[in-house]
């Protein structure tokens, strides 16, 4: 939208202008759909009314600890069918992103992140390290100690670790600063998330400045507001930007995620973006529209 232009609260007639210009809607999860593992309330709803209009649902993640496939159980376990090809994760994007760029397969990917991640690079042909598993490994700071890491690594993935420790921060420096030619690749750079329903914990925005300040280079960020995933939603379902509607909780990724592509926007205030947030004058990222949660839709829906 113009800068300048202020955003328009939801309502009756807006929305249903909105619902008729747009052939798909593209939601981010935490926040929006779901906190931590609790479903936000009417969600089941809103999404049903939007399919029975005839809107192609996609659900565009930045959390990296699941893969499309767990993220479908996800859905499946809160009572929402939504299937894999439906879900794209910055979990998926990384791996997609080296496939794209002919990453050689010989080559191996640190991880620091979760199964998410080495699933997807699994998946798309490609040997992954670390993770979860490197979470449990200390390092003994003594004389003479020299840290050996893998000289085969070509990237390091960075993303959500619940696990992150001072040996991961190690293993990735090394590989960056000493492998020739190694890629640093971000899923995000998210500030927070909700991990829980209570309260924001730190997101991957934190593990990746770690190793931007022991690197002293800036990642290739493949999760939202980058375009990448959207390149990837365009050559899967045909659909111009302009007829699709990204919704989500956060301004500097999905909010300007969609305006980078040339999306429709609605924030909701169910997440991190607070509405003072939002009407700051310092903040110049705005939406189309904003609501309170996503099924304030069902008041408007024309059924």
């Amino acid at each position: 939208m113009d800068a300048t232009a202020s955003p328009s609260l939801l309502s009756d007639q807006n929305f249903n202008s909105l619902c008729d210009s747009v052939e798909a809607f593209l939601f981010d999860c935490d926040g929006v759909i779901w906190k931590g593992d609790k479903l936000i309330e009417g969600v089941p709803e809103a999404l049903s009314a939007l399919r029975s209009k005839g809107k192609k649902l996609v659900f565009v993640t930045n959390n990296s600890t699941k893969s499309r496939k767990q993220y479908a159980k996800k859905f499946q376990n809160l009572g929402l069918e939504v299937s894999e090809e439906e879900i794209f994760s910055s979990s998926f994007a990384a791996a997609m992103f080296l496939k794209i760029n002919n990453f050689p397969t010989d080559k191996k990917v640190y991880v620091i992140g979760e199964e998410g991640i080495l699933e997807e690079l699994e998946l798309a042909g490609f040997t992954g390290l670390g993770g979860p598993e490197d979470g449990k490994k200390t390092v003994d700071l003594k004389p003479n100690c020299l840290f050996e890491h893998d000289k085969n690594v070509g990237a390091v993935v960075v993303g959500l670790d619940h696990y992150i420790n001072y040996y991961k921060l190690q293993y990735g420096t090394l590989c960056i600063r000493e492998n020739p030619g190694c890629l640093f690749v971000a899923t995000n750079r998210d500030a927070v998330g909700h991990m829980t329903d209570l309260q924001e914990w730190p997101g991957a925005g934190c593990m990746v400045a770690a190793i931007c300040g022991t690197t002293k280079r800036e990642p290739i960020v493949v999760g939202k507001p980058s375009t990448f995933m959207m390149d990837f939603l365009l050559q899967r379902f045909h659909i111009k930007p302009s007829k699709m509607c990204m919704v989500g909780d956060r301004l500097d990724t999905d909010i300007l995620f969609g305006q980078n592509a040339g999306c429709k926007t609605l924030l909701v205030l169910s997440g991190v973006t607070t509405l003072s947030e939002l009407e700051d004058p310092s903040n110049h990222i705005k939406p189309d529209h904003y609501t309170n949660k996503l099924s304030d839709i069902l008041q408007f829906i024309e059924t």
